[in-house]
């Protein structure tokens, strides 16, 4: 990120970024966007009404509204403590957790990008805090008071954790697993990758938290696995236009559901055989990056907040110098563009409007892979993306 020249005195800089910070937080806290922390009122309500109130966790309805707990219950435990807060300290809670997993990722991925330029540090981090958190799926996380950015550094500690050959590697995907089931698509890509004890490090991570859980609350762990599990109704409309994954895009064109069945596995051979023909199957950044991204087009419901999981392409595309498809991407994921088919996302008129958040995932998963050959690898040698250590 680079700053004009006018601008780089040390009082112009701390203007710019409080300048655009003020700005971000009106839009924010004025904008139609605004979601009033709903999900962490899920949360919150659902684990209060179980042990608080003695109810049954996935009866729960949140403000008489279709919605209730739809994760394991392991991640209820996990936001036990939520019962012992006012609702002004949960939502204070979630923004300071959501802001320190947003400090991290770019610890973690924009940092080492300018330390390998030897740019300045202060003014290009708090820039691209503020353009994360701009970031529609990004936003929309913050502002429902939702767990996509935890979930995303619980996945990310694991890439670093192989990139510095650590034995705990796997942790982070069983856990974040537990917790939801979509990232255990990354113990997949461990598999395929030939890291065995990490892919098994992450299924017995997930699978000793799920036991364990089964044997403290068995109630709800039943309630899970054998009912609320299977009913997709309790997330929510799959055609609903917030669904920006290949089962929305069909249920908008209410096709049949072997179209999506045959598109899954179109995706899921695509990323296996790339992955698998990797010349560098242990520089796993791009991996991780386009296994993310698999992970939401695959998914039968990928809201909008979810594809918080392209910030890995992003990030990796931008360390490739490609920042013509970053900004592009990064643009139209800011604009909110698919809500223009709110009330019609239906048909093959709104095809290409309402499902485009799926078809920018797609070209950043293809753009990824394309640009992961040794060829591509070689002639940008010094650029090399590896996590901080």
């Amino acid at each position: 990120m680079i700053v004009p020249e006018r601008l780089r005195s040390g009082p112009a800089q701390v203007a710019l970024v409080v300048g655009t910070a003020i700005a971000i937080g009106v839009f924010l806290t004025t904008a139609l966007t605004f979601r009033h922390f709903f999900d962490l009122g899920v949360y919150r309500g659902s684990v209060r009404y179980w042990l608080i109130d003695g109810g049954h966790l996935y009866d729960y309805r949140y403000q008489h509204s279709a919605y209730g707990f739809t994760y394991p219950p392991f991640a209820a435990l996990v936001m036990a403590p939520l019962v012992m807060t006012s609702w002004p300290v949960a939502v204070a809670i979630s923004l300071a957790v959501n802001t320190a997993m947003v400090v991290l990722l770019l610890r973690w991925f924009f940092v080492p990008f300018l330390q390998r330029r030897s740019r300045p540090m202060w003014t290009p981090c708090a820039l691209a805090f503020l353009a994360v958190v701009l970031f529609e799926p990004a936003r929309d996380t913050f502002t429902l008071g939702q767990i996509n950015l935890v979930l995303l550094v619980l996945v990310c500690a694991d890439l670093r954790a192989l990139a510095t050959g650590r034995r705990r590697a796997g942790i982070g995907i069983g856990l974040a697993a537990a917790i939801k089931l979509t990232p255990a698509v990354f113990v997949g890509y461990l598999l395929l990758t030939r890291q065995y004890r990490a892919a098994a490090t992450a299924a017995g991570t997930a699978a000793g938290a799920t036991v364990l859980t089964a044997i403290v609350v068995p109630g709800p762990s039943r309630d899970f696995w054998t009912g609320a599990l299977w009913d997709t109704g309790r997330v929510g409309k799959l055609a609903y236009v917030s669904n920006q994954s290949l089962r929305g895009v069909l249920a908008r064109l209410d096709a049949p559901e072997i179209w999506w069945v045959a598109a899954v596995a179109l995706v899921v051979a695509y990323w296996a055989w790339w992955v698998r023909s990797r010349r560098t199957p242990n520089d796993h950044a791009a991996g991780f990056a386009v296994t993310a991204i698999v992970a939401c087009l695959i998914s039968p419901v990928t809201w909008v907040h979810h594809l918080v999981w392209v910030l890995p392409a992003l990030f990796w595309l931008l360390d490739r110098g490609r920042t013509t498809v970053v900004a592009i991407a990064y643009v139209l994921m800011c604009t909110s563009f698919v809500w223009l088919w709110w009330t019609h996302p239906f048909g093959w008129s709104a095809f290409a409007g309402s499902n485009l958040y799926v078809w920018i995932a797609a070209a950043l998963m293809v753009t990824v892979t394309l640009h992961d050959r040794p060829s591509a690898r070689r002639r940008r040698a010094p650029q090399r993306t590896d996590v901080a250590g």
